[in-house]
């Protein structure tokens, strides 16, 4: 007879204490955020709730937004980079959620010449949280190689070594520490920001991807639709070098191919893809060509059963 592993009392005390110090945290961060927004709702007691509400989440994108946000005494980025730097992992999710708008504003408004000292101390401490986290390893995948025999396939010429060497794809090169910001290094570290937005999009809400995709439209076309009007502005297009549109792709490939059931984040992630696409065009950028082509084909085939078709299934109508 099997019997369970009694928990230690010491064990239970540390994990309360540590669920008391989360819970402490997050009513002071959202006791600080009171009184830069203009309300906060009763019900907003949490990391979790404070991630979630619609009320809070609209009121710091309203105030992102501004004209005058960004800057180095912008109470709303000091809030960001303070929560941010929070051990609990769920205020940190909320400071990623904002992660579009931040990335979005400070890149549309780079060629103003103002002052975003704010916004950029934030996505400093973002690229540094990732610098440290990966501690000098590069992210990679790795590819199969087509010349070594698989149960799908038989290779063209016969291979005589017993090991097969690993191909390895580097998605995102090691990071170099840097503590401040520079045109040379600005793309990098932005990207590297989505690069960390997009390990925790499963947790996003849908209002963060949307806000996503709307800026991806803006980079792409330089064209801006003013809130609560049919009129629109053209801005001049910002550079998309890959840093900063490879992650861009891979958040727009789980709006356009994730679980989620929202039409609305579908339609916004299609139009952004296209967008990205015709902006390659015009740049004449074959990487960047073949990579939205790409998405585009696979979004193109999800809606599509009979292109929808995975050839290591057996066809049942072949069966004996």
């Amino acid at each position: 007879m099997s019997s369970s592993n009694p928990v230690s009392p010491s064990a239970t005390a540390t994990s309360s204490s540590s669920a008391s110090s989360f819970s402490s945290k997050a009513h002071s961060c959202i006791q600080a955020l009171s009184s830069i927004l203009s309300t906060v709702p009763s019900s907003v007691s949490s990391s979790s709730s404070l991630l979630h509400d619609p009320t809070v989440s609209s009121q710091i994108s309203a105030l992102l937004r501004d004209p005058d946000s960004g800057s180095g005494d912008d109470n709303l980025c000091r809030w960001l980079y303070d929560t941010f730097h929070s051990p609990d992992p769920e205020l940190k999710l909320v400071v990623l959620r904002f992660v579009p708008i931040v990335a979005g504003i400070y890149l549309s408004r780079i060629a103003l010449r103002k002052s975003l000292a704010g916004f950029e101390a934030i996505l400093l401490a973002l690229y540094a949280h990732e610098t440290t986290a990966r501690d000098g390893q590069p992210i990679s995948v790795n590819v199969p190689d087509l010349t070594q025999p698989s149960i799908y396939h038989e290779a063209k010429s016969s291979v005589k070594t017993q090991a097969t060497e690993l191909n390895l794809a580097v998605i995102s090169p090691t990071l170099e520490p840097h503590g401040t910001m520079r045109s040379s290094r600005r793309a990098r570290i932005v990207g590297v920001a989505l690069e960390l937005y997009y390990s925790k999009i499963s947790q996003m809400p849908v209002s963060s991807k949307l806000e996503f995709c709307e800026f991806c439209d803006i980079w792409a076309t330089g064209i801006q639709n003013k809130p609560s009007s049919s009129s629109s502005s053209k801005q001049k297009t910002i550079l998309l070098p890959w840093e900063l549109l490879q992650p861009s792709l891979r958040i727009l490939g789980h709006c356009l191919l994730g679980a989620h059931k929202s039409k609305k984040l579908y339609e916004a992630a299609s139009m952004a893809t296209k967008s990205l696409y015709e902006r390659s065009l015009h740049d004449i950028d074959a990487k960047a060509i073949l990579a939205t082509s790409s998405l585009l084909r696979l979004e193109k085939m999800a809606l599509d059963p009979k292109l929808n078709v995975d050839h290591t299934e057996i066809d049942m109508s072949l069966a004996l």
